[in-house]
């Protein structure tokens, strides 16, 4: 590959993952403009996640529903049988993975008038999980999920409040556990280098980190940060997160969402009228967070995009090159994600 070809994919690349990717050197990360409700009027609001088309998934535990918002605003039912579904995760436009609390891992598959539920994992060593909360996917097929014990049956069908990870979840699921209990494991990210595992428990004030090792292999925990508490109190957790395309976190807490720098440096707290439960990125240029929050749903508009995840980004950089044909050899490209070309 010629030194003109490089800086040209290089160029189409860094458009294609995020159009307007900022690099903010300030202490804080503030919002670019008004905290709005976009819908309200549900019970308990979680698991927001964006597709590439504009259209967001969030669902409604208590209510076992999960809904879909289209890019031109537009609310609709998905299904009101989703085993009060938690995390989502959007695989593709047409694939919606899902942690369901009655104890799977799911896929929707969304390619037809009716979608199909697809069981990718139900139990660990003869047992089905407690209640499965959030996900993450790698760029090996895999995923990683938290067990912890809400909505779990008495006793708990795992003794234990952990970390999984799911390898070859679409052609041959195999369930490994990663750590031992955690107090209340709940939303779960990776690094945009896919180096780092972040946990995010809901029952203490540190939130963890683990260094990865390779595809489903974790190294030994660590506190990466120290969530702000609200008055009077010294051990409340965290529930879900996301990250932006330079690395922060965004974890929510009952003081809202709080930031923090890959390095566990505090950046700033987005509040909210409602405690929010979990969040996403979104919107035209991947800026606008959207934030489950009890009874409603929320969106924000902030400086920095958010990160896709490789799958996503992937099939935007095909399609964003696949426009300039045989001028940008579509070709080598293509041969080069092949691993993960499956989700676009």
């Amino acid at each position: 590959m010629n030194s003109r070809f490089a800086l040209l994919f290089a160029s189409i690349v860094g458009l294609a993952c995020t159009t307007a990717l900022q690099t903010t050197h300030a202490q804080t990360i503030q919002p670019t403009g008004p905290v709005q409700q976009v819908h309200t009027g549900f019970e308990f609001t979680e698991g927001p996640a964006a597709m590439d088309d504009g259209t967001l998934y969030f669902t409604d535990i208590p209510n076992n529903a999960i809904h879909r918002l289209s890019a031109d605003g537009k609310l609709s039912l998905l299904t009101d049988q989703s085993n009060h579904s938690n995390g989502l995760w959007p695989l593709s436009n047409t694939k919606l993975l899902a942690c369901e609390m009655d104890g799977a891992v799911v896929m929707h598959d969304l390619s037809s008038e009716s979608p199909k539920r697809i069981v990718l994992a139900d139990s660990f060593n003869g047992k089905r999980f407690n209640a499965c909360n959030d996900l993450v996917v790698d760029n090996h097929g895999g995923l990683y999920f938290t067990d912890p014990q809400y909505r779990a049956p008495e006793p708990w069908p795992q003794t234990e409040r952990c970390v999984y990870y799911l390898a070859n979840f679409e052609t041959d699921p195999k369930v490994t556990r990663l750590t031992g209990d955690i107090e209340a494991p709940n939303g779960i990210g990776l690094s945009p280098d896919g180096k780092t595992l972040y946990v995010i428990p809901s029952m203490q004030a540190e939130m963890l980190a683990y260094d990865v090792l390779g595809p489903g292999k974790i190294g030994p925990s660590r506190v990466l940060c120290k969530l702000k508490q609200p008055e009077g109190e010294t051990s409340r957790g965290g529930d879900g997160m996301a990250i932006d395309v330079e690395g922060n976190l965004y974890i929510t807490t009952h003081l809202g969402i709080q930031i923090f720098s890959p390095e566990g440096e505090p950046r700033g707290i987005v509040a909210f009228p409602e405690i929010p439960a979990n969040v996403t990125f979104g919107g035209p240029e991947f800026k606008t967070m959207y934030a489950t929050a009890r009874k409603s749903l929320y969106s924000v508009e902030m400086p920095i995009a958010g990160f896709r995840g490789a799958h996503l980004a992937v099939c935007v950089i095909m399609r964003t090159v696949g426009r300039f044909g045989s001028r940008l050899r579509r070709q080598w490209l293509v041969s080069s994600v092949r691993p993960l070309d499956r989700w676009c």
